[in-house]
């Protein structure tokens, strides 16, 4: 059977599940508190007005890729710092966990340069008011304040959910949450003192709240006792080249399956805009219905990761196969539940957000596409978070290029453009490229996982 998932009994199965709960619904939870920045965001630019909203929609796009694709860096830190704690390397756990965080300042430094180096050719290509491009360079000037923080932030979420205290990045998720909304109206509007900036103050908002995220969870860090036996703060090290290029070496792949992805999406809604701007708000209804639906599935799968590297760290190798299939179920019974959401209550869902009634018919239809396309979305997303508990990323970065890109997109246009498939072409490509890529991914784990563990018990 696929992962020896009848090896153990059924309580056993119900043990491990559980663990993967435990940790999967913290980061759940704080990518959600991570979503309703973006939302408040959106909510206070659009209140300041059409321009303003313009312009931090359009600087975000920047800021979102870049980012992104950093986060899938590092998050080369998970297995690794997972699994030196599961064999009990305490000391090279606080090591590991201090050059993560110059990785994710070195990183973060360049994201910021990126952003501002993005702004000229942002305005030079753009057909817009002077007054939109003007405020769209201010808000990526403030917004690239916040990257070395971000990936700081990141570099901690990574140690803490690794040691297994996911609950502890919620929490400052949900602060930091509240934190946006007071943010974004004094500096938005002009409030308590303070300039107003428009749609740039959502910038600074953003940069702040940042910088609030990285500082909060670096003094809980530092302060909880649980922390303490790994010496994190105990002492300074310099950055260490070779243990950089190793995060490097093991983040790149990742980052790029992520660029991949988000790429894929963006571009298609570029495409879909020569259908109409009908289509194209029924696209954006979709996407981001669909991008919060795909928390549950990344959860799972961060949580696998950490598993899986625990697991191998304690040189529990039939174990770790064994957890890589549980939380394949356990993803894709989330997927079956999210699919029949979808499609019992696709009217209702894209309701929420327009009610106009030919983009309201275009959305539910193009839902039913979506609907289908979870469970392959989940599988392959679990998948590669097994993978990566192994330290694997070039094949399924190679996978995800070959899916995302020669089955998703070339064939996606095809359709959508020569047979006259219209956007429901692009989705009907998605569905392939996904199944492909959970095809590939769930064989090249099942593979892999075998032989590691036969291979392991034969030393």
């Amino acid at each position: 059977m696929l992962f020896d998932l009848n090896r153990y009994a059924f309580p056993v199965f119900i043990k491990e599940a559980r663990k993967l709960a435990v940790l999967a619904m913290p980061m759940l939870l704080a990518q959600v508190a991570q979503v309703g920045v973006s939302f408040v965001d959106t909510v206070m630019a659009g209140g300041a007005g059409k321009s303003d909203l313009a312009a931090v929609a359009l600087g975000s796009s920047a800021f979102v890729i870049i980012y992104v694709t950093f986060l899938g860096v590092m998050t080369a830190l998970n297995p690794i710092i997972a699994q030196l704690f599961g064999a009990g390397k305490k000391q090279e756990v606080g090591e590991m966990g201090r050059q993560g965080i110059w990785f994710g300042l070195m990183l973060g430094i360049i994201g910021m340069l990126l952003m501002w180096l993005a702004i000229w050719p942002f305005k030079l290509y753009l057909s817009l008011d002077n007054d939109i491009k003007d405020m769209m360079a201010l808000y990526m000037v403030f917004t690239g304040l916040a990257m070395p923080a971000a990936m700081i932030h990141r570099a901690l979420h990574a140690y803490a959910s690794s040691l297994n205290k996911p609950r502890l990045i919620m929490l400052v998720s949900f602060a930091a949450l509240f934190l946006n909304v007071p943010l974004n109206y004094a500096f938005v509007y002009g409030k308590f003192g303070m300039p107003a900036l428009g749609g740039a103050g959502c910038g600074v908002a953003t940069a702040i709240v940042f910088w609030f995220n990285a500082t909060a969870l670096w003094l809980y860090v530092a302060k909880q006792k649980y922390f303490k036996p790994f010496g994190l703060m105990d002492k300074f090290d310099r950055p260490n080249v070779e243990t950089l290029r190793q995060i490097w070496s093991l983040g790149v792949p990742i980052g790029l399956s992520f660029f991949l992805e988000v790429s894929l999406f963006s571009l298609i809604v570029f495409l879909v805009a020569r259908l109409g701007e009908d289509y194209v708000a029924a696209q954006q209804v979709v996407i981001s219905l669909t991008s919060v639906i795909y928390m549950i599935p990344q959860s799972v799968g961060a949580s696998g990761t950490v598993r899986v590297g625990q697991t191998i760290g304690r040189r529990e190798y039939v174990r770790a196969r064994y957890i890589a299939g549980v939380s394949l179920v356990m993803g894709l019974i989330l997927a079956v539940i999210t699919a029949l959401t979808l499609v019992f209550f696709r009217d209702s869902l894209a309701g929420m957000y327009t009610d106009d009634a030919h983009v309201l018919t275009i959305a539910a239809t193009v839902l039913l596409f979506a609907a289908v396309f979870q469970l392959a979305d989940s599988t392959q997303c679990v998948a590669s978070y097994a993978l990566r508990g192994y330290k694997l990323t070039r094949v399924p970065m190679l996978i995800h290029a070959m899916a995302f890109w020669g089955i998703g997109l070339v064939p996606g246009y095809l359709l959508a453009f020569h047979a006259d498939m219209g956007i429901y072409g692009f989705w009907t490509a998605l569905i392939f490229s996904l199944t492909f890529a959970a095809v590939c991914l769930v064989w090249y784990l099942e593979k892999y996982s075998r032989s590691f563990a036969l291979r392991k018990r034969m030393l």
